[in-house]
């Protein structure tokens, strides 16, 4: 895994729903790097700790990374506050990320919540290939919808109450949906039922998790994760992964939940 520290200075800043920021920032060489579904860890002034936030979008050709965070307490304030012509201080990109393989094929991209971010970049690869099923709590915070019509893809939203698209689980949209592939991050219980409809209709799966985070690069072994494991003689035993290493991104038969 090869991973810089660099000084990034924001282009642009917008709020894309009450407490939800995106930002883009010129990082040279680290575009050129990055995969979909790697994240950054962003140094937060006066805070030991970075925050890790997972890579929005990706733009090679103008060397940007796009970012996409949540207000959910002091440290992502803080991040929040920062505005067009300061930098941010990255440690990226770090992790496991999506492994598209072919693009031709449909692929299923399910997001919740602040999960949705991560799935914009590889969305935009399947394109018109590519239906997009995205949870919200209301329409108030659904977020990128519009960005990823404009890719080509199919969306479908859902929300607790009711307020923009259908009333209920964003995985209860599933059913009618063809796909050879599914690409997932959102809440466990999301995440969960995906894989019981990957493992039904027999496609493969790949899921982005999110844990607490220190280090990010696996020195610190706090973001452990239980792991099936595959011995030799076929049998399955678990042991843990880390998140920052390991993942985000899992094959969903590889996640001990």
């Amino acid at each position: 895994m090869k991973y810089e520290v660099r000084q990034c200075r924001i282009l642009e800043k917008q709020e894309l729903a009450k407490g939800m920021f995106s930002f883009v920032v010129e990082a040279g060489e680290l575009a050129d790097m990055a995969q979909p579904g790697q994240f950054a860890n962003i140094l937060v002034p006066g805070k030991t700790l970075r925050r890790p936030i997972s890579i929005c979008d990706i733009d090679a050709v103008n060397h940007t990374l796009r970012f996409v965070l949540e207000i959910r307490g002091e440290g992502t304030r803080i991040l929040a506050g920062f505005g067009p012509g300061e930098t941010m201080d990255l440690l990226a990109p770090l992790g496991h990320g999506f492994e598209l393989g072919d693009t031709n094929r449909k692929a299923l991209f399910v997001g919740g919540g602040i999960g949705t971010p991560p799935l914009l970049n590889p969305a935009k690869a399947f394109g018109k290939n590519a239906t997009v099923a995205l949870g919200f709590r209301n329409r108030d915070a659904a977020i990128l919808t519009e960005e990823f019509q404009q890719a080509g893809c199919k969306v479908l939203v859902a929300t607790d109450d009711g307020s923009l698209g259908h009333h209920g689980l964003v995985t209860e949209c599933l059913k009618d949906v063809e796909a050879d592939i599914i690409f997932a991050c959102g809440p466990m219980p999301m995440l969960r039922a995906l894989c019981k409809i990957a493992e039904e209709r027999g496609i493969p799966c790949q899921i982005s998790l999110e844990e607490r985070m220190a280090c990010g690069i696996g020195a610190c072994l706090g973001c452990a994760c239980k792991v099936n494991r595959r011995e030799e003689n076929g049998e399955i035993s678990q042991t843990y992964g880390h998140v920052c290493k390991d993942g985000p991104v899992f094959d969903y038969r590889n996640i001990a939940f």
